[in-house]
């Protein structure tokens, strides 16, 4: 399963590393890209993710999810 996250606040790479590292301490991601230009991230996971538990990892980060979309 693939979801893609529209992030507001990410200005820089270390922004980008920064929602790396997030999305990837939660449990059932095996890969996460991240787009600064476009402003989103794309996760693939094993199991389905709650919506809530992405944007709480975004939140806790310091940015904003403005949606979260299945791909």
């Amino acid at each position: 399963m693939k979801k893609r996250i529209l992030i507001e606040g990410m200005s820089c790479n270390h922004c980008v590393n920064h929602v790396k590292e997030a999305l990837s301490e939660l449990n059932g991601v095996s890969n996460v890209e991240v787009n600064l230009a476009a402003k989103y991230a794309v996760i693939e996971t094993k199991d389905d993710i709650k919506d809530e538990d992405i944007r709480f990892v975004i939140d806790d980060a310091g940015y904003e999810v403005t949606e979260i979309q299945e791909v």
